[in-house]
């Protein structure tokens, strides 16, 4: 029983854990949202976009979440803008922009010599996290937390159907544009844990994974979290006996807990027809 519980007596390992309890929720009930509106590749597109404000905000000697979150809003804006003001696909849009501010980034990033680890920025660096860290991810998730909790019907029916929640009085434009900053602020609060490029599956995985399980939206959003949770202390802890990135491991447990969920739902949908 000692040697199981041998993980949680190291300080890291114990950092690690807490702040996947402090951006789980907020990821993962953003998630929802983006998996009903269709806005899984807008995370994508968001996430990467970030690495040109976080590599400016090092050079001006700002903090690199506010050149984060900059980019982020920048790109969510941006592309959400061209989407409603052009004939463009918004798939095409966004490739577009995240590869063009992605490239940027990169670009800036190697012309200048910085003490700036690339591969933090990346892939995150859950076992390096300190106390800033933590107060910074939990108070960016805990505010979009607030938000989504006290206005997910809202931000549920801009999801659906905006013409129609626009005929019910609600302030679409509000909706579509605070719904993308919100995105870019979740982003900036696990781009010291998660990073750049696997925040993408904490933003998709947990809401689809409790879309398939769940036809009703109120639990779609609890399953997501407790999903959520579950694949972040259980990844963390595996890592550590694996000698592997909590990151990567944690990205891996979410993608089987969707092949699992997605074969769950075919055998539900085969025995309900079987009945019929």
């Amino acid at each position: 029983m000692q040697d199981l519980l041998l993980p949680l007596q190291f300080p890291f390992m114990q950092n690690a854990m807490l702040i996947v309890v402090l951006i789980a929720p907020a990821a993962a009930m953003l998630s929802c949202f983006l998996v009903l509106k269709g806005w899984s590749l807008m995370g994508d597109a968001t996430s990467h976009a970030v690495l040109p404000g976080v590599v400016l905000a090092y050079l001006a000697g700002i903090p690199l979440i506010i050149g984060a979150f900059l980019a982020g809003l920048v790109c969510a804006l941006g592309t959400g803008f061209i989407k409603e003001n052009s004939r463009i696909k918004q798939d095409t849009v966004m490739g577009v922009v995240f590869s063009g501010m992605f490239g940027l980034g990169i670009v800036i990033y190697t012309q200048v010599e910085t003490a700036l680890h690339l591969d933090h920025i990346l892939f995150g660096n859950m076992l390096g996290v300190g106390g800033k860290d933590l107060w910074t991810a939990g108070l960016i998730s805990g505010g979009v937390a607030a938000i989504l909790g006290m206005k997910w019907r809202d931000f549920l029916a801009h999801s659906f159907d905006p013409v129609q929640a626009k005929m019910i009085g609600l302030r679409v434009s509000w909706l579509h544009y605070g719904l993308l900053a919100i995105l870019s602020a979740t982003i900036v609060a696990m781009l010291s844990s998660v990073g750049i490029i696997l925040s993408v599956a904490y933003l998709i995985a947990p809401g689809a994974i409790a879309f398939l399980l769940t036809r009703r939206f109120s639990a779609m959003m609890i399953l997501s979290i407790i999903v959520a949770l579950l694949a972040g202390m259980i990844g963390i802890y595996t890592s550590f006996w694996l000698d592997a990135a909590p990151a990567p491991t944690i990205v891996l447990l979410l993608t089987g807990m969707f092949l699992a969920a997605l074969a769950l739902r075919g055998l539900r949908e085969r025995r309900i027809k079987g009945l019929a």
